[in-house]
């Protein structure tokens, strides 16, 4: 029940401040990205009240190439973030690793909607440990776990910045390697897991202010086939705020509850100054 309330509190809140965009497309397909460097830095010397020198960096691309002709829509979103720590004395660690493809093809119905297709793959690039455990443990790695989501569905399109998307007949894989066999959802000595479902997706872009871009986007989803109450929620809200043309604040918020990942809500926030550059 608690995850049933949170997503559609997600949803109603986003909806409500949604404005149409006009787009301005010179061709059949639209393309943008944005590369991020965040740096940030500490050393001491001599220093009294204590510290240690620190060293953290992210990095992170989120490209968009949409195509639209002949009532057909075609949207597609790679986001990549990878992030690492490192204090003097101790072992480096990652602070951010995200791969994420979107993909959602649309067929024009009626009005603002359309008959949908979508694909959703998320993964991470290297291996994540547990520190609290000693010695630390190896909890992930690259394609374990790895997401596959999948169906036919409803999608509302108002424009390239406003769009949600209905899909009740879903399939989503989970797919780990042999070392995390009967973890993320999946049986002891088994590296998939099927799952059938509703999957209901939302995005949402809009300029708050001259130079500051908020993103919004919601996934959840219900598996029919296994506790439907037990809802997954992913969140993502991002805001890019614009110094110059190369320098910009930005600040990453991403929220998780998957009760086959971890039984606790997971957090993560990322925030910083760095090198911003459009293409």
């Amino acid at each position: 029940m608690r995850n049933t309330i949170l997503a559609v509190l997600c949803f109603v809140s986003i909806a409500v401040t949604a404005q149409e965009t006009k787009d301005d497309n010179k061709g059949p397909w639209e393309k943008s990205g944005t590369f991020t460097f965040l740096l940030s830095q500490s050393s001491f010397s001599n220093w009294v009240a204590g510290g240690n020198n620190t060293v953290s960096g992210n990095v992170g691309l989120n490209y968009d190439f949409n195509y639209q002709k002949n009532g057909i829509t075609w949207d597609n979103k790679l986001m990549m973030q990878y992030g690492i720590n490192s204090v003097k004395g101790e072992e480096s660690k990652k602070t951010d690793d995200m791969i994420q493809f979107n993909s959602l093809v649309g067929k024009k119905a009626k009005g603002y909607w359309s008959y949908s297709f979508f694909l959703n793959i998320k993964t991470q690039f290297t291996d994540g440990f547990d520190y609290s455990k000693t010695p630390k443990l190896k909890t992930s790695g690259f394609f374990a776990p790895a997401y596959f989501s999948f169906g036919p569905g409803m999608l509302w399109k108002k424009s390239n910045n406003f769009n949600f998307n209905l899909a009740p007949l879903t399939s989503k894989i989970t797919v780990v390697s042999d070392e995390f066999s009967g973890q993320y959802g999946t049986d002891l000595g088994s590296t998939t897991r099927y799952e059938l479902g509703f999957n209901a997706s939302l995005f949402h872009k809009t300029a708050l202010m001259e130079n500051v871009v908020m993103q919004n986007i919601v996934n959840v989803y219900s598996n029919y086939l296994d506790k439907p109450g037990n809802i997954d929620i992913q969140y993502q809200l991002m805001f890019d705020m614009q110094i110059n043309k190369y320098l910009s604040t930005n600040l990453n918020f991403h929220t998780i509850v998957d009760d086959n990942a971890s039984s606790k809500v997971q957090f993560k926030e990322v925030f910083g100054l760095g090198v911003n550059y459009k293409f």
